[in-house]
């Protein structure tokens, strides 16, 4: 029979690697699935100066190299893999990969985290890849000195329109309200940058281009009225979907798919907990995954205990 981990820990981003890190302090025997490389959504994410103890900031990578770098002083036991479902033996949580594979844990912490939204519009799909981004810091610059937008006003949308005039010699900000979301500090550097120019209340119909993006089709909200933006790419940045659909059926969710816990990271399932941004709470940054991976390990050896 296979072995029986005391933990598996699905996903590698802030919350995976902060939870592996107590488990293994914890002497839990813990192994942890990523089906890219370490680091989750952070990888892509051109600067972070939110992270307490950098005051200078710091690229996303790097923190997480450092991450990575923590977690293998403690002895990191890593399988790249897909979990396309999990399913209960008794107390014994069975983690099915894509292949075949089975892997089986007496406790698992999902930390699969999110990816991004799409638009949805004519367009979009077929040009993804050629003109159509959600990562700026792969893409950005493919696009010097060219004409492009940013869908979106939260701070992902704006931190990122920032970032993309090193590149570009203009970025449209396209935001479907009025005013921004973004923290204050983040609007005020987009507000004085001379590269940015903002359309208010609009929203994109369509992505057109026949082997690249040439053009936006827009629409006012509030007059109803049609244009089109003539842009050489354009990155969508509406907020993100969580990559829950492998717990689908054995896991409650919200209306938007993600995970249900309590404060503790329990969730309705005995000896599974869920971390970071595939979990439905209310603040998605790198420091709440983190803690959220922490807490969960820590729930996670407390239930171990009370089961042997």
């Amino acid at each position: 029979m296979a072995e029986v981990h005391d933990l598996a820990i699905i996903g590698g981003g802030p919350a995976g690697l902060t939870a592996y890190l107590y488990a293994a302090r914890a002497r839990l025997d813990t192994i942890l699935i990523e089906k890219l490389s370490p680091g989750g959504q952070v990888l892509v994410t051109d600067f972070v100066e939110n992270y307490p103890g950098f005051p200078e900031g710091l690229p996303g990578w790097e923190l997480m190299e450092k991450f990575v770098a923590h977690v293998k002083k403690l002895g990191f036991n890593q399988k790249l893999g897909e979990v396309v479902g999990i399913e209960l033996e008794g107390q014994i949580k069975k983690i099915k990969l894509a292949g075949g594979e089975e892997l089986r844990a007496r406790a698992v912490i999902v930390a699969t985290g999110a990816s991004p939204n799409k638009l949805g519009v004519p367009g979009e799909k077929e040009l993804t890849g050629k003109g159509v981004s959600y990562c700026a810091t792969c893409d950005g610059p493919f696009f010097r000195d060219q004409v492009i937008a940013v869908v979106g006003g939260g701070n992902t949308a704006v931190q990122e329109a920032i970032f993309l005039t090193k590149f570009a010699k203009k970025v449209f900000l396209i935001h479907r309200r009025d005013q921004l979301r973004a923290q204050k500090i983040l609007q005020e550097r987009a507000f004085a940058n001379p590269k940015i120019e903002f359309i208010w209340n609009t929203v994109v119909e369509e992505i057109l281009g026949k082997d690249k993006v040439e053009a936006l089709k827009l629409k006012n909200r509030q007059t109803g009225e049609t244009s089109i933006l003539k842009v050489d790419g354009v990155f969508i940045f509406i907020g993100t979907r969580p990559q829950s659909d492998f717990v689908k059926g054995l896991l409650p969710t919200n209306e938007r798919g993600f995970i249900i816990t309590d404060c503790e990271m329990r969730t309705e399932v005995p000896g599974i907990f869920a971390a970071g941004d595939v979990r439905a709470k209310a603040c998605r940054q790198i420091i709440t995954a983190a803690g959220d991976g922490a807490t969960a390990a820590y729930m996670a050896e407390h239930y171990l205990s009370s089961e042997s």
